[in-house]
């Protein structure tokens, strides 16, 4: 099981190799990088070496609980690792819903020199929150303390609630009840301090970051995310980002990346072929 270290905490990672260009699949939350198996095989095919990683706390990476921060300048620096531990240059780096908050803090703070292009999927950026400085935003403190609450209280529930709404559309269920038990599966694997920590960073604002962006941006996002909301996301970082494109998916929910598996693949290749 192939590892590296950033300081104490151990990272999973999987590797396809090859000489092609990198594409580094960043998971949402509270998944691990198993839930890009719709799109590996379809990057891979295309000549991409993939590299998919385990968020600390998540997945088979380390579960430091209290002994790490889960703020994003610790989580991006986990990425930052894995970009030196590989050597990787001509990067493209794709961050799906909470990962994407980890492509736009590296660009911000470790640059662009390892870096071809980015991707963020149904992504966090630019800032979540709702509060004065903020009044357009999804996501109160209150919010926010409510639900590290609820999954504190009961895991299982918080998850179960959580896992149908990331894959709903409008009130209705967009993949198998199969595919949904996956997500839940994965889920299950996450540390539960690691995973309340990580909804406090939810509200991180990356107005900043965005502002440093200069390779070309995808924007991806469903029209009917009831996670991450496209217009206090997704449609402000393509307006935030001169270099960008954004691509909206019809009737899709959060958790595009596999209820509708062949379209994001398909705009994902499409962008990665420049």
């Amino acid at each position: 099981m192939p590892m590296l270290s950033n300081g104490p905490v151990e990272i999973h990672y999987e590797d396809s190799g090859g000489d092609g260009r990198p594409v580094v699949l960043i998971h949402g939350w509270p998944l691990s990088g198993a839930s890009w198996s719709a799109q590996v095989p379809a990057l891979t095919e295309a000549g991409h070496r993939v590299v998919a990683y385990d968020r600390r706390g998540f997945g088979q990476s380390a579960k430091p609980g209290t002994d790490s921060a889960y703020d994003y300048d610790t989580l991006t620096s986990d990425l930052d690792a894995l970009m030196n531990e590989l050597d990787l240059h001509d990067a493209s780096l794709v961050g799906f819903s909470m990962g994407g908050g980890e492509v736009a803090r590296y660009l911000g703070t470790h640059g662009e020199d390892r870096v071809h292009s980015a991707v963020l999927a149904g992504a966090v950026p630019p800032c979540l929150l709702k509060d004065d400085a903020h009044p357009d935003g999804a996501l109160t403190l209150d919010d926010v303390a409510g639900m590290q609450e609820q999954l504190r209280g009961d895991r299982e529930a918080f998850f179960d609630a959580f896992t149908t709404n990331f894959f709903s559309a409008d009130g209705d269920l967009k993949v198998t009840e199969e595919q949904r038990q996956v997500a839940l599966g994965l889920a299950a694997r996450a540390d539960l301090h690691a995973a309340a920590e990580c909804i406090g960073s939810w509200v991180t604002d990356f107005t900043g970051d965005l502002a440093k962006i200069t390779v070309p941006l995808l924007v991806v996002h469903g029209d009917s995310d009831a996670i991450v909301p496209f217009e206090v996301s997704g449609q402000r970082t393509a307006q935030a980002v001169a270099n960008s494109e954004l691509v909206v998916l019809s009737d899709a929910p959060h958790g595009f990346n596999v209820s509708h598996a062949d379209e994001l693949n398909r705009v994902l290749l499409e962008f990665l072929a420049h």
